[in-house]
């Protein structure tokens, strides 16, 4: 079932067009993976996928009643954002907040969605701990575990391991892979090119206008993933 439809659409600013061309969709249950160079609209796609920024022209179209608020988002932490004060309990919580309208407290459903989803990504224990003290790691399992408060049917992730060390790594992804396989639908942008390659099932490439949409195994065919996948290699070496 298709939950999101873009055709034919440009993203930019007041003063220029970052990407267009786009046409892609995305299906209950895929792992897109977005690729691309630095300053491709990959930020900007994201801001137009959340309902932050508007398209140029074209169209992104939420489909079979899904819409932009049904996404749990992880976006990429700044240092005062990982400096955060509050319990690994408070943060998880947060994520029920577009669920409580003008109620100043939450209930008990909301509270037992906390702590399913903190005992699904393995931080019950941590639950009375202050988030900045914890490991990078954990902060990630923090925050995806607030965005599957917020929903579990699609999860946006921006560079979700950038500062994690190679273990912590391998971690979140495990972990991303284990959600994608319970059935909520993956969007994550990243630059590891090996991490796409063994968990997405459809890669989106963008530049200046899309380079490619399609499945993993058509991409690693493609003249653009083959020479995308040598520069990474070669910059990497």
């Amino acid at each position: 079932m298709e939950q999101i439809i873009c055709r034919d659409a440009a993203l930019g600013y007041e003063d220029g067009i970052v990407t267009e061309d786009l046409n892609f969709t995305v299906e209950s249950g895929d792992y897109l993976c977005i690729l691309g160079e630095n300053g491709s609209g990959k930020s900007t796609l994201i801001k137009a996928l959340l309902g932050l920024k508007p398209h140029v022209r074209g169209e992104i179209k939420w489909v079979n009643g899904f819409s932009s608020r049904e996404i749990g988002y992880l976006p990429q932490q700044t240092p005062v954002q990982k400096d955060f004060p509050a319990s690994v309990r408070e943060i998880v919580l947060s994520g029920c907040l577009s669920k409580t309208g003008l109620r100043p407290f939450y209930n008990s459903h909301e509270k037992a969605l906390a702590h399913k989803n903190m005992h699904r990504l393995g931080i019950c224990d941590l639950e009375k701990r202050c988030y900045r003290d914890l490991s990078g790691g954990q902060q990630q399992r923090v925050l995806l575990a607030r965005a599957l408060c917020a929903t579990e049917k699609m999860l946006l992730l921006d560079e979700p391991v950038t500062g994690l060390d190679p273990h912590a790594q391998n971690d979140l992804y495990e972990l991303i892979a284990s959600l994608n396989k319970s059935g909520i639908t993956i969007i994550m942008v990243s630059h590891d090119i090996g991490a796409a390659m063994k968990y997405a099932s459809h890669i989106l490439h963008i530049g200046r206008k899309q380079l490619f949409f399609g499945t993993k195994d058509d991409y690693l065919k493609s003249r653009i993933g083959r020479s995308f996948i040598e520069t990474e290699a070669e910059s990497n070496g």
